[in-house]
């Protein structure tokens, strides 16, 4: 079988409605629209949201905190990914993205201190937490923000 003799089975397709061409077609006159109404019009309907008059779902959800549109979020990796380096290495987001941990890292870096590490490295990343940071040092590597 080639790609040229691919078909759709049976039943899974269908055929577009074409309405508005004339009664014989069964889609004529109203045009599957039905006789008055809002929805009968042209224009007709209502916005994304619109629930009839109901308080909407967006207005009836309370909001909390602040949340930062503009924030760029950090692609966070823990610190057992690490290990996988050899001990002295520089190891910042180009090594992580060659060595296949990651696939990409838009806006930074931020380590996580989930895991232990048992090598000496020096981690260059945007960001490190507070736990990350001081298990790094303990095994005698440095995390510099860069």
């Amino acid at each position: 079988m080639e790609l040229h003799e691919l078909s759709s089975a049976n039943g899974s397709t269908h055929s577009k409605k074409r309405v508005g061409r004339g009664r014989s077609s069964g889609h004529g006159k109203t045009s599957c629209r039905g006789h008055k109404g809002q929805n009968s019009r042209s224009g007709g309907g209502v916005r994304i949201g619109f629930e009839g008059g109901q308080m909407p779902l967006a207005r009836r959800v309370p909001k909390r905190g602040f949340n930062n549109i503009f924030a760029k979020p950090l692609t966070a990796v823990n610190l057992t990914a690490l290990n996988r380096f050899p001990d002295g290495a520089t190891v910042s987001a180009e090594e992580l993205l060659e060595a296949g941990v990651l696939n990409k890292c838009e806006y930074g870096l931020k380590i996580l201190g989930t895991g232990k590490l048992d090598r000496k490295l020096t981690v260059k990343a945007a960001a490190f937490s507070e736990s990350a940071k001081k298990k790094i040092e303990e095994a005698g590597g440095k995390a510099e923000v860069v």
